[in-house]
């Protein structure tokens, strides 16, 4: 299921879409159909570059801004993995777009609003580096701004959403740490993580980071009217996200 499930993401990319629809009219000996099949592709392209309506997709589906009051304390914040790719080439670990992950568990720790740090994240990849792990990199850099290891723990085995829920599961329970815990990770990705974690029984409260969508964007005319490439990678991500969601209802994960 782990393998199927990384092959349906790949797929779930509008632009193979309109290329194969492209390819099909080219290769289409019946001018009709050619031209109804660049026609489609044509629309199709114009759909799925349209900022206004990926945008407000993910405005209703990602998760809400939430900041701890100035009081509030965490006996624990889980880190969630997913904001590290690794140059198999170079065998080195590179921060992505999603960085703001790691800066803002840095920030609630160094506020005082987390005690401990859970980081939960081993190799996603089908195609496993055997020595990269991304908890172990996420950990060295915590270290390297100055939170003590003492207060760094990794579980470094999951390979996706369900498995860090179990795993940490275990980890904390063996710590004795009481929740409600803070649950970082991105806005896109937390309104099935959430579900996930609390299936397994864990208190947590959801921090979103990493935003994809503001509420309010910078400029009318480029948020909303002007076609853009990287509308094409909302709707990637959008829909990983909603089939994640219905593979997670439909199997009892969350």
């Amino acid at each position: 299921m782990f393998i199927i499930s990384k092959i349906v993401n790949y797929f779930l990319s509008p632009e193979i879409w309109i290329i194969a629809i492209l390819l099909w009219a080219w290769i289409s000996k019946d001018p009709k159909r050619k031209k109804k099949l660049y026609r489609a592709g044509i629309i199709m392209l114009l759909f799925f570059t349209n900022p206004f309506i990926i945008n407000h997709l993910v405005l209703a589906y990602q998760e809400e801004r939430f900041e701890p009051g100035p009081a509030d304390q965490y006996s624990a914040g889980i880190l969630l993995g997913g904001l590290v790719g690794y140059d198999r080439k170079n065998e080195k670990p590179y921060f992505s777009e999603a960085s703001d992950r790691f800066i803002q568990t840095a920030r609630l720790y160094k506020t005082g609003h987390i005690k401990k740090i859970l980081i939960s994240g081993g190799n996603g990849t089908i195609f496993q580096s055997r020595n990269f792990r991304e908890a172990d990199f996420l950990k060295n850099q915590m270290k390297d701004i100055g939170i003590p290891d003492s207060d760094i723990y990794i579980e470094r085995n999951s390979r996706n959403t369900f498995e860090n829920a179990v795993y940490s599961k275990k980890i904390l329970d063996s710590l004795n740490l009481q929740g409600p815990f803070l649950l970082i990770s991105s806005a896109m990705h937390l309104p099935r993580a959430k579900r996930i974690f609390k299936k397994q029984g864990l208190s947590i409260q959801p921090f979103a980071c990493a935003f994809m969508v503001k509420p309010s964007g910078d400029n009318f005319m480029e948020d909303n009217i002007i076609p853009k490439a990287g509308a094409l990678l909302g709707w990637h991500f959008y829909l990983k996200e909603i089939v994640g969601l219905l593979q997670t209802k439909i199997s009892g994960k969350g």
